[in-house]
């Protein structure tokens, strides 16, 4: 009779939470209990494969690769794990290797702590469902405690991060508040108003980086006294200024949690959509003013790109301004003349893109000179702050009640669909649970389980997709008055306006649309339709205010 060789793969594992420098006492511990079972049955111990630090709810960990790149050649028949939770959490991704891979390898899997050995009575496939089943609970229920503590603390406003922003520090007396850093906050406030003139961030990296300002990463090491490790040109860079102006943190806002796992199963981080980020508002002092990164933001908002001029001319209505019947945005255009004394002048105006691109065949010439479309949008501004001083109250009102009309509908479908995929998501986790369940007891077989599960992990990828859209809709939809008291508090400072600025387009304005000219009565003239951050064309919501005046008046 020939006696079978056992080739022995010795797999241990330990999770972060207990890993200590080089190989923990538990990896030893593990070792040395799994080798003397080998010794004891005169086995071959082939291979010992360690993931020391590496969470159990995923099989990406290079000790598991190696092991099954090692069964598959043939080089091991057996694999010994002190028990199951050390092979792995994830229970469907188990199954997969002890209910197919190592069958088909003819390898032998055993667990010893739990009794499990796939060659013997003991080694039932029923029993290591449920002991996983089991231990993948455990996984999940963790991850929710820890998550769940991390998301108390961050929706309390305490700075849950690693490094604190760039012209901030940690608090001595408290590691979850930020104080300001006053070597570096005056280079923040610097970059914030050079970006506010409209100064781009490559131009803004390259200035930082002519001064000999050291970008944030070389500081860092700088301040704890080592040289910068990474492999980078340690300059300021167009992305570095990017971050800076585009965080809150500098409003004294905390925002956390633009990432995270897509499941306890993986390390993997992913960016969230930000309707679930955590946003805290007054957490710390501000470097900068509310008005400053208004400003900013505008700017950034139309990604305005501006060239000078031959005589460095440029529009401050650049980017802002479209064609009302195409959609295009309009493009500036000098015109050079020279007066009868010799001294130069010029004309700026707008056309549409799309006629100068392409001619009569795609629109109209839409044309408008700048002087003029300057005094429409002064006119407009005026007008509207002149309402908003009179009666600021009623002409909310009519802004919310005209805008709630256009979302009424739209807002009732979608609380009704989100409250459906809602409930659809809980249903699916509890029909895959109890799927698996009943496969682990044998009532459904394989096949009918298999095709059921993908079905439900299709539909409940389907859902969990769409659920962050619906909420970011629904939203918006109840953001009505919050936008419409932003837009009174900004518009209400420029009742004596005389004079555009760009600073006070990007304030105040989101886009500005010009329709064709026509003759009326021997005049040429245009419609125009100024729409305002927050708020949109709020024309409408004026007549109506108008038509009221004189009905009070009478009575």
């Amino acid at each position: 009779m020939t006696t079978k060789t056992y080739n022995v793969g010795i797999y241990c594992r330990l999770s972060n939470d207990d890993e200590r420098d080089g190989e923990s006492v538990s990896i030893e511990n593990q070792k040395l209990l799994l080798q003397n079972y080998v010794r004891q049955r005169g086995w071959n111990e082939i291979d010992t494969y360690i993931d020391d630090g590496y969470s159990g709810t995923n099989f990406d960990r290079p000790g598991v690769k190696r092991l099954i790149e090692d069964a598959k050649a043939k080089r091991i028949n057996v694999i010994l794990v002190k028990d199951l939770s050390r092979f792995g959490r994830n229970y469907i991704e188990f199954g997969q290797y002890t209910d197919y891979l190592f069958p088909s390898l003819g390898c032998r899997f055993i667990a010893l702590n739990n009794g499990i050995d796939t060659e013997s009575a003991n080694g039932s496939t029923d029993v290591m469902c449920f002991l996983n089943l089991f231990n993948e609970f455990y996984s999940r229920d963790t991850s929710k405690k820890v998550k769940a503590v991390k998301k108390a603390c961050a929706e309390s406003g305490k700075f849950m991060g690693t490094y604190p922003a760039y012209g901030y520090k940690r608090d001595p007396a408290d590691k979850h508040h930020l104080v300001i850093d006053e070597d570096t906050a005056p280079i923040v406030r610097r970059i914030f108003e050079m970006r506010a003139a409209g100064t781009g961030f490559h131009a803004i990296a390259v200035m930082l980086n002519e001064e000999g300002i050291p970008s944030p990463g070389v500081l860092y090491y700088q301040r704890k006294g080592q040289s910068d490790p990474r492999r980078v040109n340690h300059k300021w860079a167009d992305q570095t200024v990017k971050n800076i102006v585009r965080s809150e943190v500098y409003i004294g806002n905390m925002v956390q949690g633009k990432t995270g796992t897509l499941s306890y199963k993986s390390r993997k981080l992913v960016g969230k959509p930000e309707e679930e980020w955590i946003r805290v508002e007054g957490t710390h002092e501000p470097i900068i003013s509310q008005e400053l990164w208004d400003t900013v933001v505008s700017i950034d908002k139309k990604k305005v790109r501006k060239s000078s001029s031959a005589d460095g001319y440029k529009s401050i209505f650049t980017g802002l301004v479209y064609c009302a019947d195409c959609g295009f945005k309009m493009r500036n255009q000098v015109e050079r003349f020279t007066y009868k004394d010799g001294t130069p002048g010029r004309y700026s105006s707008f056309i549409c893109g799309n006629y100068s691109r392409s001619g009569k065949g795609a629109c109209t010439i839409h044309t408008i000179y700048e002087n003029v479309l300057t005094q429409l949008v002064l006119e407009d501004i005026r007008e509207k702050a002149r309402f908003a001083e009179y009666d600021p109250e009623q002409l909310v009102q009519q802004i919310i009640r005209l805008k709630d009309k256009e979302a009424k509908s739209r807002l009732s479908s979608c609380e009704q669909e989100l409250k459906t995929y809602t409930a659809r998501l809980s249903e699916l986790e509890r029909l895959m649970q109890n799927l698996y369940e009943d496969k682990c007891a044998g009532t459904i077989p394989q096949t009918v389980f298999q095709t059921l599960m993908h079905k439900y992990e299709a539909e409940r990828a389907e859902k969990s997709e769409a659920i962050p859209e619906l909420e970011r809709k629904v939203k918006s939809y109840l953001e009505n008055r919050t936008d419409a008291n932003r837009w009174l508090t900004v518009i209400r400072r420029y009742t004596e306006i005389t004079e555009l600025d760009e600073s006070i387009l990007f304030e105040l304005v989101d886009r500005i649309e010009v329709g064709e000219t026509r003759k009326l009565g021997g005049q040429r003239i245009c419609d125009l339709r100024v729409y305002y951050r927050y708020v949109g064309n709020v024309d409408a919501a004026l007549s109506q205010e108008e038509r009221r005046q004189p009905l009070e008046e009478a009575i």
